[in-house]
């Protein structure tokens, strides 16, 4: 895999993406960053990690890079490799290396998806001593101001399959992140996808009931993120009931007794 197949991409942040904070995350995220400690953002899928982070980049005007974990990545796609050109070998940083170099937060997003031998390259970068050693050059990077090293996961449903090891969580300042309390939800849902009100708030009150049935078989819970595509689906036009179907039930489960008994709470909240 190329290098820069790794990166989501490295933006810097001009406008404000908006988020409606729940807690005092914000304060907390610009302490850590002032005194460059590395932070994780525990959370459930879709609960607002990616905008909260993408949000804190502006508010501290911080270039950001985003890497999406996953089983295959290697160290060498965040640290860099060799690359053959036509006029010989060449250096290429990988997204971490930049990040480090230029002094970017470096978001790697479900971090334990990756393979126990990368995340081993991130320890160094999350103590005193913020080094980037680069095996392969020989050089050893010292962290440019303004980085920090900021990971994600989902405790609930890594939980199940595999999880960090305490030698690497400990060096990370963690912060928990959730669904937002329903009058709070009702006005992001509202905000991002168009909704009335009134509308919103039936959203908000289907994923309340949705998510009591978390440890009733239900894997996953329905997210905000989710929650905002049956909105914006209404908005555009779709049948409300049509939109949740589409947005929120296929989503959640395949299953054909859940699937039948999340339509009956679309029903049933959407008289």
């Amino acid at each position: 895999m190329a290098v820069d197949e790794a990166v989501r991409g490295q933006v810097n942040v001009r406008e404000a993406p908006w988020y409606h904070p729940t807690g005092n995350e914000v304060a907390l995220f610009e302490q850590c960053h002032a005194r460059g400690l590395a932070v994780m953002l525990k959370g459930p899928t879709g609960c607002g990690k990616t905008r909260f982070i993408e949000h804190m980049a502006w508010k501290l005007g911080r270039p950001l890079i985003t890497i999406p974990c996953h089983d295959d990545l290697a160290a060498s796609d965040l640290i860099g490799r060799f690359l053959i050109q036509h006029n010989g070998t060449v250096w290429q940083d990988g997204p971490l290396t930049r990040a480090v170099r230029e002094g970017a937060i470096c978001y790697l997003d479900e971090v334990v998806e990756a393979r126990q031998d990368t995340v081993v390259v991130l320890h160094a970068l999350t103590d005193h001593r913020r080094l980037l050693p680069i095996d392969k050059t020989g050089e050893t990077l010292q962290a440019a101001p303004g980085f920090q090293l900021v990971v994600s996961y989902n405790p609930g449903y890594q939980r199940m399959l595999k999880d960090l090891k305490p030698s690497t969580r400990q060096r990370f300042v963690s912060m928990d992140l959730d669904f937002p309390p329903p009058e709070q939800e009702v006005r992001i849902v509202q905000h991002e996808s168009g909704l009335d009100e009134a509308t919103a708030k039936g959203l908000v009150a289907l994923a309340e009931r949705i998510r009591q049935l978390r440890d009733r078989g239900l894997a996953e819970v329905p997210s905000t993120r989710l929650l905002i595509a049956a909105g914006a689906l209404a908005v555009s036009g779709i049948d409300l009931r049509e939109a949740c179907q589409a947005a929120i039930v296929s989503p959640l489960s395949d299953e054909p007794s859940m699937v039948a008994a999340l339509r009956d709470l679309v029903d049933a909240t959407f008289v």
